[in-house]
């Protein structure tokens, strides 16, 4: 069977080799497209028993065009896909069983052939560039893709990672941001539409994700320049919820500490005999660089000097150790320059994005069929854009924070500059 299919008969001879599993590359029409904006140019499909993959062509200049949901059915006959990016995936083509294989550290980087990089540098703003790269060289991409990839298809999976965080990323930057398109371009770049979308990594060494998209840093927009009165409502508000001492809240829960107070930074500020804004300064400092002597005796730092040595013992003696929820594996043979109050730090950042895709989990199952939608997450807040006659869902959501004894704060106004 030839490698390039262009007809529906040629499709379904596949299904006769009795194929189950298959690694499967989506070819869009742009690589510098965002998914949500962008369409799928072909599709390359590897039976993991075959010799060779195959190229099937929904819309290339060079080829015969296939019927998308044809394609679909057929991928759907497999027991189970693995892909490179399974949140990615989930932008186009929406299947069961699927495997993202480069969960796993280290982060896989893409390398394309010389002609991708050649069109793609002559053709920058082509917005189906791919349609005219020759389908051979997407077929040598896909190729070379697999047999970088195909070891890892052996390696466990992580099942929080592949069906809790692709899904939830996915979803988030499927939301989009509505924006003042004069203001955006006054501050960021160009753009052809009255939404953005961002874009999610949680393949990162410690799970903390990143998320820009075209030179944009969501996750770290100027709070002093007004570039966030960019951001706009497509409904009638923004309202971000913040989780207040986020860091000091989840080491608490590890080493089974119990703030009277409601205030953790109040707390603090009377332990140390020290105002609000120096006791939260104190705190973060000894939390990520280790515990002055002149508060080595406090309960709450006696109890993190145990568990930061607890991790440490049992990380040189057996090699690794699980964080919790997430189930994710730090490797002593894969990290460098580790030391103890850094192993904890990467421990509380992987509990702190884990705790969060729970809580993304839940607010998208309250906002199921609901006009208010969660647009944006950046590491302790949240930000939803708000249909007024829906006031009951910001009750729902807030209960999703009370139930998990997160204390938070909450900002509204009709942009997202709330200073």
């Amino acid at each position: 069977m030839y490698w390039l299919i262009e007809t529906e008969e040629q499709l379904l001879e596949l299904s006769k080799y009795g194929y189950e599993e298959a690694f499967v590359e989506l070819i869009s029409y742009s690589n510098n497209v965002h998914p949500v904006k962008n369409k799928v140019c072909a599709v390359y499909i590897r039976p993991l028993n075959s010799t060779k993959g195959f190229i099937a062509s929904i819309d290339h200049s060079e080829t015969l065009p296939l019927d998308i949901d044809t394609i679909i059915s057929q991928l759907n006959a497999f027991k189970k896909i693995y892909v490179r990016d399974k949140k990615e995936f989930l932008h186009y083509f929406i299947l069961k069983e699927l495997y993202d294989i480069t969960l796993n550290s280290p982060p896989y980087i893409q390398e394309y052939t010389q002609t991708h990089n050649f069109f793609n540098n002559k053709y920058p703003n082509k917005i189906d560039v791919n349609r005219i790269i020759p389908i051979v060289k997407h077929y040598e991409y896909c190729e070379k893709l697999f047999n970088d990839l195909k070891t890892r298809i052996d390696e466990p999976i992580n099942d929080f990672y592949n069906n809790k965080s692709s899904v939830v990323f996915n979803a988030l930057e499927q939301s989009g941001l509505r924006i003042n398109r004069e203001k955006f371009e006054s501050y960021f770049h160009d753009v052809n539409s009255d939404y953005v979308y961002t874009q999610f990594n949680f393949k990162t060494l410690t799970g903390r994700p990143s998320n820009k998209f075209k030179g944009v840093n969501y996750a770290a927009l100027n709070k002093e320049n007004g570039s966030r009165q960019s951001f706009i409502p497509r409904n009638d508000f923004l309202f971000e919820i913040d989780i207040s001492a986020y860091h000091p809240t989840l080491l608490a829960k590890l080493v089974s500490y119990d703030f009277v107070e409601e205030d953790i930074h109040a707390a603090f500020a009377e332990m140390y005999g020290v105002d609000y804004k120096k006791a939260k300064e104190l705190t973060f400092k000894q939390m990520y660089g280790g515990v002055f002597d002149q508060y080595k005796d406090l309960e709450f730092f006696k109890k993190m000097t145990v568990y930061t040595d607890d991790l440490w013992a049992q990380y040189q003696n057996e090699g690794s150790i699980e964080c919790p929820i997430s189930k994710h594996i730090y490797r002593k043979d894969v990290l460098e320059d580790m030391k103890p109050q850094k192993l904890l730090n990467y421990v509380l950042q992987n509990l702190e994005t884990s705790m969060n895709v729970c809580i993304l989990w839940e607010i998208f199952k309250i906002l199921k069929g609901r006009n208010t939608k969660l647009i944006l997450y950046t590491y302790d807040s949240f930000l939803l854009d708000v249909d007024k006659t829906e006031k009951k869902v910001i009750e729902e959501i807030l209960e999703v924070f009370k139930n998990k004894k997160l204390q938070i704060k909450y900002s509204y106004g009709d942009t997202y500059d709330f200073e």
